[in-house]
């Protein structure tokens, strides 16, 4: 008989299973609610008074950078460690807004600063990935860490992030939070704030970003440079892929937005090249004078500087150089790539290496780097650091062809792995070229009170910091001889005075040191020509004659009136031939004295500095002509000397500039000796400008190079659209200027009256007194310069 009672069945095993498990989980459960209990505890005993007051957050006022605009308020310049430009909320396009959210906090409208479902999700994806594949910070997290934190992974911080999250929910609304997030985020490129980032990756206002843009600067929160568009565009492009199909699911944007946004072809600018009108040697310029003025703070007050500068003569003054300097480049024999690269041989990791060696290569946006992978007579496949393959081909190829034959030197052949340069024409086709290395510099300014109106300092920026416009001393050559001739005309000379243009030759005896062989450009002479004669064709030896009759130690004390040193240019005669040194910055301000009536204005470049508030600090209160400004020359000096300077523009060596269709330009070109300067300084009524070419270490630039063959031309290039819509100007005669048979004279230099009638030529000499040249033989003549050579 059985020792139980058979009316109880046994228990089966799956109940006791389940009993198992409900005390399992009760214990868990109590065990989870007590360390949570104790984690809130610790929190609120420990932690809680640890966290940093909000003051940053509620008055946040972040260090505004230095920003630098031209006359026209387009930004040219920014400088600050911190690269920000603050904007409301109301002003973020609503596309870049959906963007971030898309990516970055899809429900940061509806939690409380930490998102339970976000970090739930996140943590079974870490499950089911084995790792941490997700986050789940939101964007109030995101401004906690951002503003108190560090961005070490532990869970402490995590803690403290999301304690800070639940009190600033408190303190400030999602508008607020979000905004200041907008501003605060770094992107990159030294760029804080989505407004500062359009500007740099894209050169446009936060408002005109489209949705392709947006969808790429989303991208950069989470890691700057791993989805940096200009250094890492394939990881960036695939990073705004995966924005836009998430702005598509959230239903942000359609079907066709999305596929039109993924199609667009975005055009990147990068740092140094997001500003619309090109002026870093100026923003450079008032960078200087700023510091120089508020140290440091400079930097973080959010100072704005108005300059002089007008947007649109700046960028087609650096155009201008530009393509003057190009143009140079292309007439002369290619130099061979700039570097040479291994390739391996499978594809992923050819990519890389072109990647990499691209980076170390500065692209200006016009002339690109590349890498050839093929190359042979006929084309020539090249890859860019965006990725694009460029095939090069026909008249893209002629300029380099020399270096793709097969007999080329290994130095200069163009093969697989080849650094070289490319550049894309108005018709899209593409061709090789070269960095030059020929440099070049602009200047404009207002004659009337010195306000620069266009300043490039050299070729590139990036390249080369050096500024041409206010640090290169150069000779000026011929563009000098208008100073000697204006002080001519005090002492008595006139455009109907009549020189001997002949040959002069001093030997090492004569001279007590070397030889002297003066010559004329182009070895040609004509005998006694006119003094305007002789300015309109650019005669050295009727400068030479010149000099030697007013003397060079008075010629180098009458220059100082236009701003030049004296020490710059020793009293000899080889000043009249523009042998002394000067600065195009001085060259511009000397020439504005003729183009003002005769006052000497001082250059300025900042019109008016604010702070942060839109408070003025300091504003400009330039010389004027006319007014306050120091007369330096008679009206009468200047009228005349535009007057000759009008028929070397129109008539003589720089007759180019009818090409502008104006009779009220005057100027004068400018070629030192051996080629190595050459010059166009020249002028209208409302605006002066200086342009030089030449090399930083001056040697010959060539057969042919002179001031009228490759300096005019750019200087035409800049004053065509500079002068646009400016009527012509007809230069009133002064009173006391006189014309008699055609010509003009002062009043009181006429013919019979003070007046010299000519230098070493063969008819009377004319009457003694101290404004006439008393020697007219050839052999009085060279003993009058010899005495100069002789003087200590």
């Amino acid at each position: 008989m059985p020792d139980y009672d058979s009316s109880f069945p046994p228990e089966p095993a799956a109940r006791g299973f389940w009993r198992a498990f409900m005390l399992w989980l009760s214990i868990t459960v109590a065990a989870v609610g007590v360390s949570g209990a104790l984690l809130v505890a610790y929190a609120l005993v420990v932690m809680v008074p640890k966290l940093p007051p909000l003051d940053a957050l509620i008055d946040y006022r972040p260090a505004v950078p230095l920003r630098i605009y031209t006359a026209d308020h387009v930004l040219i310049g920014e400088f600050g460690v911190q690269r920000r430009q603050p904007v409301r909320l109301k002003h973020i396009p609503d596309v870049m807004k959906k963007a971030v959210l898309a990516i970055e906090d899809a429900r940061f409208y509806a939690h409380g600063g930490v998102d339970y479902l976000g970090i739930a999700r996140a943590g079974l994806a870490d499950l089911l990935h084995g790792s941490a594949s997700q986050g789940a910070s939101t964007i109030t997290m995101q401004l906690a860490r951002n503003f108190f934190l560090t961005s070490e992974k532990t869970y402490t911080r995590k803690l403290y992030e999301a304690l800070l999250a639940w009190r600033i929910e408190s303190a400030l609304t999602k508008d607020q939070i979000l905004e200041i997030y907008m501003n605060q985020i770094y992107l990159g490129q030294r760029a804080y704030g989505f407004a500062v980032a359009a500007r740099v990756y894209f050169g446009k206002e936060l408002k005109d970003v489209t949705l392709a843009q947006a969808a790429m600067l989303a991208g950069l929160p989470k890691a700057p440079s791993a989805f940096n568009p200009i250094v890492n565009p394939k990881r960036a492009k695939v990073r705004q892929a995966y924005i836009l199909k998430r702005m598509l699911n959230l239903r942000y944007i359609d079907q066709a937005q999305y596929e039109a946004a993924l199609n667009e072809n975005l055009s990147l600018k990068g740092l140094g090249k997001e500003f619309r009108a090109p002026a870093q040697y100026a923003a450079e310029m008032v960078r200087r004078i700023m510091v120089a003025q508020y140290q440091d703070e400079a930097y973080t007050r959010g100072l704005s500087v108005i300059t002089t500068l007008h947007s649109e003569d700046q960028i087609a003054a650096y155009h201008a150089v530009r393509r003057g300097i190009v143009a140079y480049e292309q007439r002369h024999p290619y130099r061979g790539p700039e570097a040479f690269i291994h390739l391996p041989d499978t594809p992923a990791a050819r990519d890389q290496i072109i990647e990499n060696a691209l980076l170390e290569y500065h692209d200006d946006g016009a002339l690109l780097p590349a890498v050839v992978e093929s190359a042979n007579t006929r084309s020539v496949q090249a890859k860019l650091l965006s990725g694009e393959t460029l095939n090069i081909q026909d008249q893209g190829l002629s300029f380099a062809a020399p270096a793709l034959s097969a007999r080329a030197p290994d130095a200069i052949r163009i093969r697989p792995g080849a650094v070289i340069r490319v550049r894309k024409n108005a018709q899209g086709a593409w061709s090789i070229t070269q960095l030059p290395q020929l440099e070049g510099a602009l200047i404009a300014m207002t004659p009337q009170d010195g306000a620069i109106r266009a300043l490039v300092g050299g070729f590139d920026f990036n390249k080369n910091k050096f500024n041409h416009v206010t640090q290169a001393w150069r000779q000026p050559g011929s563009s000098f001889k208008p100073f000697i001739y204006s002080a001519a005309l005090e002492k008595g000379f006139g455009p109907a005075t009549v020189i001997n243009d002949a040959p002069l030759f001093f030997s090492a005896a004569q001279t007590g040191g070397r030889p002297w062989a003066p010559k004329n450009i182009g070895g040609v002479y004509d005998g006694p020509i006119t003094l305007r004669t002789a300015l309109k064709r650019s005669k050295n030896m009727v400068s030479i004659r010149i000099l030697n009759a007013i003397r060079p130690k008075y010629a180098q004390k009458f220059l100082t009136r236009f701003g030049f040193y004296a020490e710059k240019h020793p009293a000899y005669l080889p000043m009249a031939l523009g042998s002394g040194e000067v600065t195009p910055m001085q060259m511009a301000v000397g020439f504005a004295v003729f183009a003002n009536g005769g006052y000497r204005v001082n250059p300025y470049l900042i019109l008016e500095v604010s702070d942060q508030s839109g408070a003025v600090i300091s504003r400009a209160q330039p010389l004027v002509a006319g007014k306050n400004a120091p007369r330096v020359i008679d009206e009468r000096n200047a009228w005349l000397m535009t007057n000759l300077l009008q028929t070397v523009a129109q008539h003589g060596t720089g007759a180019r500039t009818n090409a502008l269709k104006r009779s009220d330009l005057a100027g004068k070109t400018g070629t030192t000796n051996d080629s190595r300067d050459v010059w166009f300084a020249g002028f209208q009524r409302t605006l002066v400008a200086v342009n030089w070419m030449g090399y930083d270490q001056p040697k010959d630039l060539g057969k042919g190079a002179v001031g009228a063959a490759l300096a005019l031309p750019v200087w035409i290039d800049y004053m065509g659209p500079a002068l646009r819509g400016i009527p012509e100007y007809s230069y009133p005669r002064p009173a006391g200027i006189v014309e008699i048979d055609g010509e003009f004279y002062f009043d009181h230099f006429t013919p019979g009256h003070g007046f010299v009638r000519g230098v070493d030529v063969n008819f009377a000499p004319p009457s003694e007194d101290e404004n006439t040249n008393p020697d007219s033989s050839r052999e009085a003549e060279q003993t009058s310069i010899l005495d100069i050579f002789r003087k200590p």
